[in-house]
């Protein structure tokens, strides 16, 4: 990738992480990974579990709005998991970074981005508010929780 350079931020400074690389001639992007053991639970479970503990009953031909989605999310601290890589990434200016999973990691490990794709835009580095760290959104579509 021209014009990118990786750092470990500073949470993560004594961690010993390696900077992300390409692990083959030709692989496509380079390789990042969890900074710390995380586990992604079961998006089922919890569905399940914020439905009962909210008791909410929402019928299966029933709609909802953007914001009771929303306010429901904020009540029960349901979503995505954040996975730190403990990096954040210099870029050139009018330049980004995508992120995106394996093309093998929802067949083999029911994991999947929440959003898809990631977008880290060049003036996301160094970030007031977290130095510009790297974050993947994860979702566990198994009935398991998994250990990254």
């Amino acid at each position: 990738m021209v014009g990118c350079e990786f750092e470990v931020v500073s949470k993560y400074a004594d961690a010993g992480l390696e900077l992300p690389m390409r692990k083959t001639e030709y692989s496509a992007g380079y390789d990042l990974v969890a900074a710390d053991d995380i586990v992604i639970p079961s998006y089922y479970n919890m569905m399940e579990e914020t439905l009962e503990r909210l008791a909410v009953e929402i019928a299966k031909d029933q709609y909802l709005t953007l914001e009771t989605m929303a306010e429901l999310t904020k009540q029960a601290d349901f979503r995505p998991t954040l996975v730190s890589t403990g990096m954040k990434c210099k870029l050139d200016p009018g330049t980004y970074l995508q992120l995106s999973v394996r093309s093998s990691s929802p067949l083999k490990y029911w994991l999947m981005m929440a959003n898809g794709v990631g977008i880290i835009d060049a003036d996301y580095y160094n970030n007031p508010d977290n130095e510009g760290e790297i974050f993947f959104q994860m979702i566990n579509l198994s009935p398991y929780d998994i250990l990254l």
